[in-house]
Order: C-alpha cells, then sequence, then structure tokens
C-alpha cells in the first residue's frame, strides 16, 4: 500500500504538471509577432487557393537571406497554390504581392497565406502568370518542419 506522502507527491507532481501545459498553451496561442498579430493571423490559418482553380504564383526573393523564396514556395504549395516559379530581385523591406492576371482576389489570398502583405494591380499579360509575390525584408517564414 501505498504511504500517503507518495500519494500527495504524485498529485503535486500532476497538478504542477498541467499547471505548465496549461500556461505554455495559453502562451502559444496568444504569442504575437512584432507587429501584433496572433501566429494563426500571421501565417494564414485558413487562406488557401480557390478548390479547384490553379493560381499560378511567381515568388521572388527580394532579401539577402538565402532559402526564403524556397520556404515561402513550399508554404504556398501546402496551402493550394501553383508556385511555377521563384528566383531573387532587387532588395526590398516590405513584402508585396502583384495581381497580374486581373483577380485580386486571389492575390489577396495569397497575401493571407503570407500571414498579410500589400496588393497591388500590376498586369502584365505576357506573363504565364496570375500572382507575382516580392519577399521583403519583414517577411518571416512560420515556425515548422523543414523539409527534406
Amino acid at each position: 500500500m501505498e504511504s500517503r506522502a507518495l500519494r500527495r507527491g504524485r498529485w503535486l507532481a500532476a497538478a504542477v504538471l498541467l499547471t505548465v501545459v496549461g500556461i505554455a498553451a495559453v502562451v502559444i496561442t496568444r504569442a504575437r509577432g512584432a507587429d501584433g498579430r496572433t501566429l494563426a493571423q500571421a501565417f494564414g490559418g485558413s487562406a488557401r487557393a480557390p478548390e479547384g482553380t490553379r493560381v499560378k504564383v511567381e515568388v521572388l526573393n527580394a532579401t539577402h537571406t538565402r532559402g526564403l523564396a524556397r520556404r515561402a514556395t513550399r508554404l504556398l504549395r501546402d496551402r493550394g497554390f501553383d508556385v511555377v516559379e521563384l528566383g531573387t530581385t532587387a532588395p526590398r523591406d516590405s513584402t508585396v504581392v502583384f495581381d497580374r492576371s486581373g483577380h485580386p482576389a486571389w492575390a489577396q489570398l495569397v497575401a493571407d497565406a503570407l500571414g498579410g502583405a500589400r496588393v497591388e494591380a500590376r498586369p502584365d499579360s505576357s506573363r504565364y502568370l496570375d500572382v507575382t509575390v516580392l519577399l521583403g525584408a519583414s517577411w518571416r517564414a512560420p515556425p515548422g518542419p523543414l523539409y527534406p
């Protein structure tokens, strides 16, 4: 039979563990970035490509951080967008999304999936694209597993 002190110690350990887990859950769900948005808002919790629609996206890294366009490409592809091209361009501070095909709602969905960005209409019928993304220095890739 267990001693009273041993049972009390187990209950105390369980209570401490539950308290720590509860505090961690609150901190994680209320975590905010430098701009004041929650993590879910910052990484477009539900922004996805429209079902049955192929939204062709170009992602350009406009920073000195290597691999940023690749990380954004993975994020957008996970959300159903068809990233057909990626590359680099001249550095800039903020992220901007260009509507190339006259579908501002698609450009807004891409911006939301990236955690929010300015959307501008820049039609260009010579490109086989719907949206161009210029990733600025302020864009942060979401925390998550690294792909091999």
